[in-house]
């Protein structure tokens, strides 16, 4: 049997009061999910482990199985994997993005939703200006970009952009963790203390500011009515992670793939030893190529026996808190990824199991990722359903496979019991 995980991101929301207090999966029209939830089996999943913050790039290693206490080295060192940076020993990586600020506030995380090729400008002038044998910046996709810092310590305390819109950023600047302020020998392999590493970091915002703020390329997005991308803004530090294969967990999985427009699901495909399918037109928003990444994952599943297929738009949505277009990706989701591939390999041969689930919840009320359990179903031909007709969050609460975490998740797709 193949298997491929269709990962709707940020997907699941709260109760809104202008939808008649449903959610927006629930008010959403899915045919294809509701039909597949009802042929198959339901439940939820906790993505999020007890001390973790809610992070796509946690919910993810989540959903595959990942020990998080055990692995997790924060998102920068993911995306360094994703854009071909090999960490070195004591490098540590930092998610940098590329943000709007407005006044002494966060207006947006995104530099409202800033090109790649325009950010690249942007990032080879703070290399410029700012890198050093220290402090190097390299170019990710569109405003999520990479720091890397030699001997920094990761022992930080920095806050997610996407957290805190229309925040004052200077209450939210980096500090050393609580009960590290006073360390004066580094641990491992850093050579800066924490707050040496805090106090370097801050700095850099601060002077990315005053290099960005009058920058061509900004005086250019304002004259056409767009935001400026006038700061920097780094978060989620970590070194080299160890994290096992796919394949050493289900020595099934012979060759695989993953599909996403976003570094961080790539970096972790690549150490789980997915291979990275870049398809044309995926751009990590509500008009990413569905058609494209759908083609891909078909013509992967022909080869692989394992295909992740991550789509990004409803995350997007949620941070924007547009309702209306975030059920404009739900819906896209399921007439334009779920139903296609459904379809497609339905009759095949060698049955193909599906899967379909968010990864957090984003609701459009909060702007931001929240922790609660997520909704997921999985069908196959010939798996015994359950009575849950729709898929939604609460549809699922009475789901067979109830609230499932850890690894419970992903062992009973690739191996499924008779539950």
């Amino acid at each position: 049997m193949k298997h491929i995980i269709i990962l709707g991101d940020g997907m699941a929301d709260w109760p809104v009061e202008s939808l008649g207090g449903k959610t927006l999966m629930q008010y959403a029209k899915t045919p294809y999910m509701d039909k597949l939830a009802s042929m198959g089996r339901t439940g939820r999943l906790k993505t999020v482990a007890d001390g973790f913050h809610p992070g796509s790039e946690v919910a993810n290693m989540s959903v595959l199985g990942y020990d998080l206490p055990k692995v997790y080295e924060g998102r920068g060192p993911l995306e360094a994997a994703s854009i071909g940076v090999d960490l070195k020993p004591g490098e540590m990586a930092m998610r940098c993005n590329i943000i709007c600020i407005e006044g002494d506030h966060i207006k947006n995380h995104s530099a409202g939703h800033i090109t790649t090729e325009e950010a690249d400008v942007l990032v080879k002038y703070l290399q410029e200006h700012l890198g050093n044998e220290r402090v190097c910046f390299h170019t990710g996709v569109q405003y999520r970009h990479l720091l890397v810092i030699k001997g920094g310590d990761k022992r930080i305390d920095c806050t997610p952009p996407h957290d805190v819109p229309l925040k004052p950023f200077r209450p939210l600047l980096v500090k050393p963790m609580p009960g590290t302020e006073n360390i004066t020998v580094p641990e491992g392999g850093a050579e800066l203390t924490p707050q040496q590493t805090a106090d370097l970091i801050n700095d850099l915002i601060l002077r990315s500011q005053e290099l960005l703020k009058n920058h061509p390329l900004n005086q250019k997005r304002m004259a056409e009515g767009k935001d400026p991308a006038n700061s920097i803004w780094p978060w989620s530090p970590g070194y080299r992670p160890k994290m096992e294969r796919l394949s050493d967990k289900f020595p099934q999985v012979k060759r695989g793939a993953v599909i996403s427009a976003v570094d961080l699901i790539n970096g972790i495909g690549y150490y789980a030893d997915l291979r990275r399918l870049t398809v044309e037109g995926a751009t990590g928003l509500y008009d990413t190529n569905y058609e494209n990444k759908v083609a891909a994952a078909l013509e992967a599943l022909k080869t692989d026996d394992f295909v992740y297929l991550h789509i990004e738009a409803s995350d997007e949505a949620g941070h924007e808190g547009n309702v209306d277009l975030k059920l404009l990706t739900i819906e896209n989701l399921d007439s334009r990824a779920v139903g296609p591939i459904y379809e497609a390999v339905k009759d095949w041969e060698e049955p193909v199991a599906i899967a379909v689930l968010p990864d957090h919840p984003t609701p459009c009320e909060l702007r931001t990722h929240t922790n609660e359990p997520i909704p997921f179903f999985i069908w196959y031909p010939g798996i015994e359903p359950d009575s849950v007709q729709t898929f939604d969050e609460a549809s699922v609460c009475e789901g067979s496979y109830g609230l499932m975490k850890e690894d419970e998740f992903i062992n009973e797709f690739m191996n499924p019991s008779t539950r």
